[in-house]
């Protein structure tokens, strides 16, 4: 009997289903989580919310996405990444469709909290998929998911008020449902058509799942990419707060528009380039830098300046994002990668949900609005720092 090669595509099976049930799980992070903010003004007029509450739902997910990584790696360890995925999947569907049921805000959150959690979990199951299915194709598959993400931030917010509201009589709590549809459909797909085991076993339980906090590499890692996570969080955050304090509320959409669909360009770039770039310092660097010059251009600038400098920010902001999320599968051995991915998301997430907090306070001591941007631009300092000391092997073993 010939001996099974791991490294061979067809061990994990046809590349092009890999890579298809990739993107499509890549959607699936994103597709119910943006799927609130085009029906916040229904929703607080139904459910007569609050501002906190409001600020509190929007919260969440990152408040999820940063204390229930762990768990993620958890069961990847219990269950494998496979079943983690699919697990993920359905949990975040249930959870969006729950959202449309409830009768209160607290309820509401309650279904939130469900669905933030099928996202978290999945989030760390994706790097040690693209591990086992693309093996010498890691940071294409990465890419590949990626760009299934971002394609996933973009449907809902688009296509929810021209599309969804018409067709369900303008009802918040259908659109829910109908936005919880696509990522079952997708959770259904994975567990039917997903590689089977082989050579490599995607199924296969890794012994470890508490990450090694003494680890220098997951703290380098988590705080690079969370010096990215905070930068997109905290400018979407502050964008129509600063422009509506200084008089230029003309301003909001496009700088909004242009800091989230800059993202998009950027992620097809890098499935044809990321192969040659995944392995060097200059992107993470040449990005910093770039986006610092951004960051003030958006607080400094003038009508097309701050709108031109938020596309290139997003641009920036998901190329750099591309590259971290290859990093785990990379650097770690293939039953350390769920592990080394859960800690480096509780990092991130967690200095995404802070920072915001250090701009709003550090504009409220100063009185003025354009110093919210001050630590946004100063924390790109921890990706140029960290950089250099990432070093990705040449060859995989």
């Amino acid at each position: 009997m010939r001996a099974l090669d791991p490294h061979r595509p067809s061990s994990a099976g046809p590349i092009w289903l890999c890579l298809l049930l990739l993107w499509l799980a890549g959607n699936g992070l994103r597709i119910t989580i943006l799927a609130v903010p085009p029906v916040i003004p229904l929703l607080t007029a139904d459910l007569h919310m609050s501002a906190t509450e409001v600020g509190i739902l929007g919260g969440l997910p990152a408040v999820l996405f940063a204390i229930a990584a762990i768990p993620g790696a958890l069961m990847i360890a219990r269950f494998g990444a496979l079943h983690t995925l699919v697990f993920g999947l359905l949990a975040t569907a249930a959870g969006s469709a729950l959202r449309g049921a409830v009768p209160d805000v607290a309820l509401l959150f309650v279904a939130t909290v469900i669905t933030a959690f099928g996202v978290a979990v999945m989030q760390p199951a994706l790097p040690p998929l693209v591990r086992a299915w693309l093996p010498h194709r890691i940071g294409f598959g990465t890419a590949v998911y990626t760009n299934g993400l971002l394609v996933g931030e973009i449907i809902p917010v688009t296509l929810t008020g021209l599309l969804v509201l018409p067709l369900v009589a303008n009802s918040w709590r259908w659109s829910f449902v109908v936005w919880a549809g696509p990522v079952a459909v997708i959770g259904l797909l994975v567990a039917v058509l997903a590689p089977r085991p082989g050579a490599m076993n995607t199924f296969a339980a890794p012994p470890r799942w508490w990450p090694n906090w003494r680890d220098p590499l997951i703290w380098r890692l988590g705080l690079m990419l969370g010096s990215v996570n905070a930068v997109y969080l905290a400018t979407n955050t502050f964008i129509p707060y600063y422009f509506h304090a200084v008089g230029e509320d003309g301003l909001i959409g496009p700088a909004l528009f242009a800091l989230n669909a800059g993202q998009l360009p950027a992620s097809f770039v890098l499935l044809a380039v990321v192969g040659e770039l995944e392995r060097r310092l200059w992107p993470y660097i040449a990005s910093g830098l770039v986006s610092i010059g951004c960051v003030a251009g958006i607080a400094l600038g003038n009508g097309l300046v701050a709108v031109a400098a938020a596309a290139v920010l997003g641009f920036a902001a998901a190329a750099v994002l591309i590259l971290m999320l290859a990093l785990p599968p990379l650097l770690s051995r293939p039953d350390d990668v769920h592990r080394t991915a859960a800690a480096m998301f509780t990092i991130s997430y967690t200095c995404a949900v802070v920072t915001p907090i250090i701009s709003g306070l550090v504009w409220d001591l100063t009185g003025t609005p354009a110093m919210a941007f001050v630590p946004i631009g100063l924390i790109l300092f921890v990706l140029i720092g960290f950089a250099p000391s990432i070093h990705v092997p040449t060859d995989m073993e």
